[in-house]
């Protein structure tokens, strides 16, 4: 019997290409997504490698959504083997320009998104004596680039629980595995919300200008769980900056980040209200 897999966000970007990458592997594949156009479009793709690949509207934003594919994978497949916590969202922007608004609308999705997969399929996991869930954090949740407080707090938010559940876990079947990409070729701008003029065209800029693709993190996600490895940093710079923030001095650290990022912090002002 083929292993079963779902994925939140799983109709564009790294969620698609995860999607492709298990249905080339002969694996069930289970895509949840709010957009159904997408949604679709990928679908057709998957079902030409894996026939029994399912599409389900799916928002992170409601817990019901979620028990829904978990009731129906259970009812259709007996269980899944493996979930994919991927759908996110972007902003960027100064602390006194982002608001409040903005703050919980990044925080349901990125960060409450992910703790509503957990939740919802550790009882389903529990029940079928294994399971290994896979967050998609990002190099921002392990350090700490300006313009980017919301984003970079709900993806360090998630890395904690991330390390929390490693350690619930212990001494069980079930698994965690953290994504932790820099910037690589994707979507993510198409969600980005932010004052700054300027910061869309400086995001795809650094986004386009990345020689790893989302083909390439999906197949390190698709080694990572095959090993259970828990750390999955597909760039070798954002190990390097990691490594940098863990072992110097916090004022050397932040000092050399001060020089990275001064184009960054000098991208247009929002505008004044």
């Amino acid at each position: 019997m083929s292993k079963r897999i779902f994925i939140t966000g799983g109709a564009s970007g790294l969620g698609r290409a995860i999607a492709l990458r298990y249905a080339r592997a002969g694996w069930r594949v289970c895509i949840g997504d709010v957009h159904a156009q997408r949604g679709a479009d990928t679908l057709k793709e998957l079902q030409a490698l894996s026939p029994t690949s399912l599409y389900v509207p799916c928002d992170v934003t409601r817990e019901e959504d979620l028990r829904a594919v978990a009731e129906r994978l259970t009812a259709d497949w007996d269980g899944v083997d493996v979930l994919v916590n991927n759908a996110g969202v972007a902003q960027a922007g100064a602390i006194d320009e982002v608001s409040v608004a903005d703050w919980q609308w990044i925080v349901d999705i990125n960060l409450l998104g992910v703790v509503r997969g957990c939740h919802v399929f550790t009882p389903v996991f529990k029940r079928q004596g294994h399971g290994h869930f896979v967050n998609v954090a990002s190099m921002a949740g392990l350090l700490d680039m300006p313009m980017m407080s919301s984003y970079n707090a709900t993806k360090a938010a998630v890395v904690s629980l991330s390390e929390t559940l490693q350690n619930e876990f212990a001494d069980t079947r079930l698994g965690v595995s953290l994504v932790c990409p820099s910037f690589f070729k994707t979507n993510l701008t198409d969600s980005l919300r932010t004052p700054r003029p300027g910061m869309h065209k400086m995001m795809s800029r650094l986004l386009e200008r990345s020689k790893i693709t989302a083909d390439d993190v999906a197949e390190r996600i698709y080694q990572a769980v095959d090993k259970r490895e828990f750390y999955v940093l597909p760039h070798i710079e954002g190990l390097q900056a990691w490594l940098a923030k863990r072992l110097l001095p916090r004022r050397i650290y932040t000092e050399l980040l001060k020089t990275q990022t001064r184009k960054m912090r000098g991208v247009g002002s929002a505008p004044s209200a």
